[in-house]
């Protein structure tokens, strides 16, 4: 996985781990957190509770221009030096260099008409997931402080754990803005904290510290409970931190000793043929981790996998890099939930935050993007090989009705079975829908 700074100079690496991932600004109290619990169960009868989602976000930004939604007949400078090849679907091109995609394109449908109208990457990350526009006051993505709750937080809410599974997994680190925001700490992200790919893979959280027996683990959570109600007796109204932190300390103890979770985690029990399907390197390792996680019955996995920011050199790092990747791990990936019968209830989005610059610059590479972009998304019960919208003759911009990020969360609820109007409430009482007015499902992706 590359580690290379982005065009901002900063390293974007997790800054968070479990204990922390959704502490800010949350503001619930415990009974708040008890009556969303139980609301979270009295849901499921209405939700379409087999689903799940897996996010493949390729942090940086894809260039769509040479992947999926290629220009052949502009100009040398827009069209680039990739040639297009015809898919398993008739009429249907991608990039010469994604063979094996190619062949499993009846699996999933693109929007070629997409936008985001942030080209910065914090501000455009953060819309990305969350389908919200950043606000005032916010942080440049530079540490994890979302405004908006991400989706994976918004189906953990609402949603809750199928079983000792979380519901709601970042690998193989923290993104920025997957945090739960106002949702609080049972809403946050499990975060592996750590590359599926490198040997001898372990999840640091699921292994008790090296001076905790795992036979005294049930002894400590009887003392830390009785602890803990005896502070809360007293302390309830005064210190809602620590009430989050405690969230925290019994979600560790549940999966510690959750035998379920670790195997869905023990990525060495995929066979070797298989795992080299994915391919042996981080993208691929993630993806199949997220298929045994979807399987195990996690809601959303959301794999963070950088650098996708290709400035200068843009083609040879597709080429001897990034697309190769992209190839054994994203036509894997929909291979095999289809082949298990996985992929009807698994919903899979692979996108960056926003496209590249149609104009090649003077370092043959391609800049930020976000007037126009293109995303892949498949399965729950989306149409294969479709193709939503287009964009102009030299994907400057939407050439048909544009589809951006608020409309995204409207289908990504609509798929899982909740409801787009939802609201939530702050600990103030201050009403906010998980989609903005504006968002809307994109219904041709399922006609």
């Amino acid at each position: 996985m590359s580690t290379h700074a982005y065009c901002d100079g900063i390293r974007r690496r997790d800054l968070l781990h479990l204990g922390a991932a959704g502490l800010s600004g949350f503001g619930l109290t415990l009974p708040g957190l008890l009556a969303a619990e139980q609301a979270q169960r009295d849901q499921h009868a209405n939700a379409r509770d087999g689903m799940s989602l897996i996010i493949v976000f390729l942090q940086g930004g894809l260039s769509t221009i040479d992947t999926w939604d290629m220009k052949p007949d502009a100009p040398p400078e827009f069209r680039g030096e990739f040639n297009p090849i015809e898919t398993c679907v008739p009429g249907i091109q991608v990039c010469e260099h994604l063979p094996r995609l190619s062949r499993q394109f009846d699996k999933f449908a693109l929007v070629r008409s997409f936008t985001n109208p942030n080209s910065d990457h914090g501000p455009a990350d953060h819309y990305l997931l969350t389908g919200y526009r950043p606000g005032a006051g916010f942080n440049g993505g530079l540490k994890p402080n979302n405004q908006r709750p991400a989706h994976g937080a918004v189906i953990a809410r609402k949603l809750g754990p199928r079983g000792s599974v979380p519901p709601y997994v970042c690998l193989p680190k923290m993104h920025n803005s997957a945090g739960s925001s106002y949702l609080g700490s049972a809403a946050a992200p499990f975060v592996v904290d750590a590359d599926p790919n490198a040997p001898g893979f372990t999840v640091p959280d699921l292994m008790p510290p090296v001076t905790v027996r795992a036979d005294r683990l049930d002894s400590r959570r009887s003392l830390m409970s009785r602890i803990n109600r005896f502070q809360k007796s007293t302390e309830l109204a005064a210190n809602r931190g620590a009430l989050a932190m405690d969230t925290f300390q019994q979600k560790a103890f549940d999966l510690m000793t959750s035998q379920a979770t670790k195997a869905a985690f023990e990525i060495g029990a995929e066979s070797d043929a298989l795992r080299d399907e994915y391919g042996r390197h981080s993208l691929g390792q993630s993806c199949i981790l997220a298929r045994r996680l979807v399987e195990a019955g996690v809601r959303c996995v959301l794999i963070d996998h950088t650098n996708w920011d290709t400035h200068y050199s843009n083609f040879s790092v597709l080429k001897n890099d990034l697309l190769p990747h992209l190839d054994s791990a994203m036509s894997s990936l929909f291979r095999d939930l289809h082949d298990r019968g996985l992929l009807d209830k698994t919903m899979v989005l692979v996108t960056g935050e926003f496209g590249r610059t149609p104009r090649i610059n003077k370092d043959a590479g391609r800049d930020h993007w976000g007037p126009s972009t293109a995303i892949a998304i498949g399965g729950g019960g989306i149409r294969g090989g479709n193709v939503v919208g287009a964009s102009d003759g030299r994907a400057e911009k939407p050439a048909t009705e544009p589809y951006g990020p608020e409309d995204l969360a409207a289908t990504i609820y609509h798929v899982l079975g909740i409801d787009p109007r939802t609201l939530f409430y702050t600990a103030e009482g201050r009403p906010l829908p998980i989609v903005p007015g504006e968002g809307r499902v994109i219904q041709p992706l399922f006609s």
